[in-house]
């Protein structure tokens, strides 16, 4: 009697087991196939669309990085050659400095002349060897992207904006610019006629 009643104890089988409730409904499954497709038509377009974007920005960073590494090699000795640039008006100044006719009357000032010189011109090579370029704009439209005006001169025998006069080289590097040249800059004179009046006066 004992032995049934513990038979009848015993934890049901496996098969056994909660029937599985088959109208349960799997998460995001719900709706018609139709309706079913175009969700996963419109989330797949979403991600496209993510993925465009991500390596629309991937490029863009890897062509900003270049371009700065560009930058960086081309423009790296822009600031050491800025400073070399005072060394070479210093040279240039102190060529002009010296009178013809000081060089010819001085055999040992002839010889540091010449020197001054060579060194002046080998500098000028080694800058532009690394593309500094020079600018002496004399007879040229004023621009200020690279000229800096210090003074007008007025003036009938040029045309307004002309530069007329050149105090200080300027210089580039690749185009860029290095340091603008200090100019004079031409203005028309009073009551005067400037040379494209002029000519419209004879035609």
């Amino acid at each position: 009697m004992s032995d049934e009643k513990h038979l009848d104890q015993q934890p049901p089988a496996a098969n056994d087991a909660a029937p599985i409730d088959s109208g349960a409904e799997i998460p995001g499954a719900g709706g018609t196939p139709e309706q079913q497709l175009e969700a996963a038509r419109a989330e797949a377009a979403q991600l496209k669309d993510q993925l465009l974007r991500a390596l629309a920005e991937t490029e863009n960073v890897r062509r900003r990085a270049q371009r700065e590494r560009e930058d960086a090699g081309k423009y790296a000795i822009a600031n050491f050659a800025r400073d070399v640039l005072q060394v070479n008006d210093n040279l240039q100044r102190a060529l002009e400095a010296i009178p013809a006719a000081a060089l010819a009357a001085d055999e040992a000032l002839k010889n540091l002349h010449e020197g001054v010189s060579a060194t002046e011109r080998q500098l000028s090579a080694a800058l532009e060897r690394q593309a500094v370029k020079r600018i002496w704009p004399m007879g040229e439209k004023f621009d200020a992207n690279f000229h800096q005006a210090m003074f007008e001169v007025p003036t009938n025998d040029h045309a307004a904006g002309t530069v007329v006069q050149v105090m200080q080289a300027g210089y580039v590097i690749h185009d860029r610019l290095l340091r603008p040249a200090l100019v004079g800059v031409a203005k028309s004179a009073p009551g005067g006629e400037t040379p494209q009046s002029k000519v419209d006066t004879l035609a």
